[in-house]
């Protein structure tokens, strides 16, 4: 079996004699047939094939191939954001009067998209903290939840979930458990190995690592058995008409949620990346492990040269021994967590702002992990919609600082860090 590091550059496309060496970039929006047949055949889902780029493109395909693979799952998609990918990955099999539970530490936009967004389409959702007891976490389920969503890390407040806690409550309800995956990446952590279900991405972190190209990514395990729920997940087991009848689980097997995701809320609802941005993160990806470790060892130096300064009020990093996470970090990402740090700074709001506005190195950017340092206020940016309770909430206090730890020389980060602070 191939290991994760050669999966990075090999998986997802394999180049036939004579063939381009590199992925080659489809940027076609359709695709040509010698007759009519053939063309409906594609689109009654009786076969496989190319016919318009917002159902598939060889290019989009050839890159969710890879992550698939990375994360050991059995069928992927990718769509033009994250966001697209974590509203996809609920609203497959949630609909008007469903419920979904919800970690609530997770980050702001995707908070205002259940809360708000989703809210509005009919759907409920309940936020647990992801120190929840097993009683607490429970007693959050309804007869119509169709889904528990948590983020691995969550963004900004660097939370960790007890994956197999959350997993058994899940199952025990009736429902997959989904897990946005962005900040660890499948090189330091492997929801799938620890009973979740779905994978999500924002390709646009780590995995592009060059803030090129917006993306992101849904996985599938193939683990849930959604015919053992069949009133539950009727989207699933019982005919679509838009699709002449298909019942996707008896046609599709393992691949019936993807299917329907791909073939139904892709179709109607077209979030899909260009081609040459998947090419980009197809680049990006090859050097993924590489850039992760780098990152992690880059950012363990950085927070314990924080939580040493004498002007940092508090500091969270789950690899920090000291840290509140760090025996979960261990057991579920033994080999390290995120390049992400989130810390405070004594004098408040305006010691913040003056910090780092004196950064040289850091840029204050919205943006988070990707090859260069840099730094944001998730209070006044990202979460700004969100009330001083719901920050409360989501672990994501007024004066947190989050500090995206770049692949530079990690003396010249902290340099950058130290002058900064000297200077509040």
């Amino acid at each position: 079996m191939r290991h994760i590091e050669t999966k990075c550059i090999q998986s997802g496309y394999t180049p036939k004699n004579g063939e381009p060496r590199v992925l080659p970039i489809i940027q076609s929006t359709t695709y040509k047939y010698e007759s009519s047949e053939l063309m409906g055949k594609l689109f009654d889902l009786e076969a496989s094939g190319y016919f318009y780029t917002r159902l598939a493109n060889p290019t989009n395909d050839a890159v969710a191939a890879k992550i698939c693979d990375l994360e050991g799952g059995v069928a992927a998609m990718l769509t033009s954001s994250g966001q697209a990918a974590n509203f996809y990955a609920v609203f497959n099999i949630c609909s008007a009067g469903d419920h979904v539970v919800c970690c609530s530490a997770i980050y702001g936009g995707t908070f205002n998209l259940f809360n708000v967004t989703m809210r509005k389409m009919g759907i409920d959702f309940t936020f647990v903290s992801p120190d929840a007891t097993d009683d607490e976490l429970n007693a959050a389920f309804k007869p119509n939840t169709k889904a528990l969503f948590a983020e691995s890390i969550s963004n900004p407040s660097l939370n960790i979930i007890d994956f197999e806690q959350f997993a058994k409550a899940a199952h025990s309800h009736g429902v997959p458990f989904i897990v946005d995956n962005t900040f660890p990446t499948p090189i330091n952590c492997r929801p799938f190995e620890s009973g979740a279900d779905i994978v999500t991405h924002s390709t646009t972190k780590y995995m592009d690592g060059h803030a090129t190209s917006v993306g992101g990514c849904i996985v599938d395990s193939g683990n849930f058995d959604w015919e053992k729920y069949p009133e539950k997940f009727a989207c699933l087991t019982t005919p679509d008409e838009s699709y002449h009848g298909i019942i996707y689980t008896e046609k599709f097997g393992k691949g019936a949620y993807m299917t329907k995701a791909l073939a139904q809320v892709m179709r109607d609802l077209g979030s899909i990346p260009a081609p040459q941005n998947s090419f980009l993160l197809n680049i990006g990806l090859e050097t993924l492990a590489l850039r992760v470790e780098r990152h992690c060892e880059n950012a363990l130096k950085v927070a314990q040269f924080l939580k040493d300064h004498p002007k940092v009020s508090w500091i969270t990093y789950p690899s920090l021994p000291s840290d509140k996470y760090y025996e979960r970090a261990k057991k579920y990402m033994p080999n390290g967590t995120c390049g992400v740090i989130a810390f405070g700074v004594k004098g408040g709001r305006e010691a913040a702002t003056k910090f780092m506005d004196s950064l040289k190195l850091a840029a204050i950017v919205t943006h988070v992990a990707d090859a260069r340092t840099c730094i944001l206020h998730p209070a006044s940016t990202t979460h700004r919609q969100l009330t001083d309770e719901q920050l409360t909430s989501a672990g994501t206090s007024p004066d947190l600082l989050r500090l995206s730890v770049g692949i530079e020389y990690a003396g010249d980060i902290i340099e950058d860090l130290g002058a900064a602070l000297d200077l509040i």
